[in-house]
């Protein structure tokens, strides 16, 4: 059985992370969340007040990072301590595009997630994964829903910890995301020429993940055999 490496890109709240957990599991692959690697980052520039571009490099080259899978999601540890808990907030989430955008941030990051992906039998996601990280992997799906869907996708997934958002904040994020992403100058977020289309707007997590498995199986028969 031939182990794939599988590329999947999108913008914020496509469900990028929570379908590629099922997708991975369903293959018995190992899953890298690659978003959540740019989060720790994120999360210990502000923790150090960091903002200068150039400071937020250095420090990220000096982190010692490495992540590790865990019973409901892939852990991100740096320096010794697990960040996962602290990555997701609306602090870390208001930041990252931004800190995701610097350079040299990206060209350390990628060293790691490539040096991940090397042996295949594995699935990452992020926003440039299929154009930058993995240019020749083997399948690359791009994945997409409204900015509507997705925010109020998010909305659910914040409304209990943080009754303050509103489904119209949480929306406007997601618009300004999507820009900053899509519109920076280093790896923008786009979708690989040779990538597939899956707008996953009216699908479920496991519905997503069954149209991944089938674009992987029309590209490669019997790869899951």
């Amino acid at each position: 059985m031939r182990k794939l490496s599988i590329a999947i890109d999108g913008p914020a709240g496509a469900g990028k992370s929570s379908v590629s957990k099922i997708l991975a599991s369903r293959l018995g692959y190992t899953y890298l969340d690659t978003g959540a690697m740019y989060r720790a980052v994120t999360y210990e520039a502000l923790k150090k007040g960091l903002t200068d571009p150039a400071e937020i490099t250095a420090m990220t080259k000096a982190l010692d990072m490495e992540v590790k899978p865990g019973m409901d999601a892939m852990h991100v540890i740096v320096d010794g301590e697990d960040v996962t808990p602290f990555i997701r907030t609306p602090e870390v989430s208001g930041h990252v595009s931004e800190v995701s955008a610097i350079g040299g941030v990206r060209t350390a990051m990628v060293a790691i997630q490539r040096r991940q992906a090397e042996k295949g039998g594995i699935v990452l996601d992020g926003r440039d994964i299929g154009t930058t990280v993995l240019p020749k992997a083997d399948v690359k799906i791009f994945l997409t829903a409204s900015v509507h869907t997705r925010a109020l996708r998010r909305f659910k997934e914040l409304e209990a910890q943080h009754p303050e958002l509103s489904l119209e904040d949480i929306e406007a994020d997601v618009a300004k995301r999507d820009y900053m992403d899509s519109h920076r100058e280093i790896s923008p977020l786009k979708q690989a020429e040779d990538a597939i289309l899956l707008d996953n707007g009216d699908l479920t997590l496991e519905g997503t993940a069954e149209a991944m498995i089938a674009i992987c199986e029309k590209k490669f028969p019997g790869f899951s055999k």
